[in-house]
């Protein structure tokens, strides 16, 4: 029986060396899909002289950096998945082998529906966008990519649903009820047998995106048939979920990726690049603010337009399109992210309005200046007290009115000018016109 303790202990003590010893002799694990690579520890602080948390900055580098680490996450990630559980916060376990993004779970089940002043916020500033474009003399559209779980949710575990509309379709009715060039992706694929989605990315497949660019260049009258079928060749496909949650493991599912296409694009350009530039074999230019669906949307669209900027930024600068001369001018956003429209505002002159403001209600506001375009300044603010659900705000400044786009429980204004001087905030509280004068230094 002593010797077998004594084997047991020393089994114990080499499997945890493992870890440490690998290190050693192989150097530090690679970072996970989701995770960005620990710094290792240093000796002196990043103002100079000793490092007082060195101990706590060792022992979390050691923990994310130990070697044999994803192969170790992968396998509790299998034993945790013959129970029915995601050992991943942010994957959820679909039936069938899918996976599902966590974060679309409040959509899907209805449990954090957008408000309707979210909602008018959303609407307004996307309509905003568009008269902007418009007064270019650029199309615009917008269009939504479904969650995988709006589309797919029969491979869902058996979550409460609230069985409300979801924000998405309000919004686009929203939009819809206002003349918004609207590209409803939902209605499109919902109405396709074949699926367009991957089984283990958040994702659209190629075939899912060449249905897209066929609907979203249809709506600003360019005619593409990629939906038809394209030339293509079947590659691996490394799904962002599989990655994050079996990290040590090789994913055996496959898309169909376009090899005919003919477009050019810079040296060092990636799928994911921030700004992406392309000449395609199409007529006329484009301008397309993209989040990570768009990196295998881009490619169909950059062959159907002359020319074309594809963007990733979050806030988007409406104004290259003026610098661009672009003719039309496209945003996807993924529907978990709709709330980006009003928290992260877009980049481009106020368009001016006329107001009558005589017999307005007084209020309260706060404001102050911000940087903006050369010739342009921004005024950000807060308002107090109550806005009605469907109110606009409007600014005051040298003797023009002009209106605001949205943000919670404010505004925001490019304004021309480098501003400083006498401003009034106007809004409708309870019906009634309410109105707040700001004196603002630069």
């Amino acid at each position: 029986m002593k010797r077998l303790y004594i084997i047991f202990t020393a089994v114990f003590l080499i499997a945890c060396l493992v870890p440490s010893a690998g290190m050693l002799a192989l150097g530090p694990s690679e970072a996970r899909a989701n995770e960005a690579a620990p710094r290792p520890p240093e000796l002196t602080a990043p103002g100079g002289g000793a490092n007082t948390d060195l101990l706590s900055d060792t022992a979390a580098y050691l923990d994310e950096s130990f070697q044999f680490r994803q192969e170790l996450i992968t396998l509790w990630a299998r034993i945790e998945a013959l129970f029915g559980q995601s050992a991943e916060d942010g994957v959820i376990l679909g039936s069938d082998g899918w996976l599902f993004y966590a974060d679309e779970l409040a959509d899907y089940t209805g449990s954090e529906p957008m408000s309707g002043r979210e909602l008018f916020m959303a609407a307004r500033n996307i309509a905003l966008m568009s008269e902007y474009c418009e007064g270019l003399g650029a199309d615009f559209a917008f269009t939504i990519a479904p969650n995988k779980s709006s589309l797919y949710g029969g491979h869902m575990p058996g979550y409460t649903r609230s069985g409300a509309p979801s924000g998405a379709g309000r919004l686009g009715e929203a939009l819809e009820a206002v003349g918004v060039n609207y590209v409803n992706l939902f209605k499109l694929f919902g109405s396709r047998e074949e699926t367009l989605y991957f089984e283990h990315d958040s994702h659209w497949t190629s075939r899912g995106a060449a249905l897209a660019a066929d609907a979203i260049n249809s709506a600003l009258g360019v005619e593409s048939v990629y939906g038809g079928g394209y030339e293509y060749e079947t590659v691996r496909h490394a799904g962002d979920l599989y990655e994050m949650l079996y990290p040590a493991a090789a994913d055996n599912e496959t898309d169909d990726s376009p090899t005919g296409l003919v477009f050019s694009q810079g040296e060092g350009v990636r799928p994911d690049s921030i700004t992406i530039d392309t000449t395609g074999k199409g007529e006329g230019s484009l301008l397309m603010f993209r989040d990570s669906f768009g990196e295998l949307l881009y490619p169909f669209m950059a062959e159907s337009w002359a020319s074309a900027r594809f963007s990733r930024q979050a806030a988007y600068d409406l104004t290259v399109a003026e610098e661009l001369m672009s003719g039309a001018v496209v945003i996807e956003i993924v529907e978990r992210n709709l709330s980006w429209l009003y928290e992260q505002p877009a980049l481009f002159p106020a368009p001016e309005r006329e107001l009558d403001a005589s017999g307005a209600v007084p209020g309260a506001a706060a404001a102050e200046i911000e940087g903006a375009a050369e010739g342009y300044h921004s005024l950000t603010g807060t308002i107090s007290g109550d806005i009605d659900v469907d109110s606009p705000v409007y600014i005051s400044y040298n003797g023009a009115e002009y209106e605001a786009l949205l943000v919670p429980g404010g505004f925001t204004a490019m304004l021309p000018g480098e501003g400083g001087g006498d401003y009034a905030v106007a809004w409708y509280s309870g019906g009634a016109l309410t109105r707040a004068g700001l004196q603002i230094q630069n």
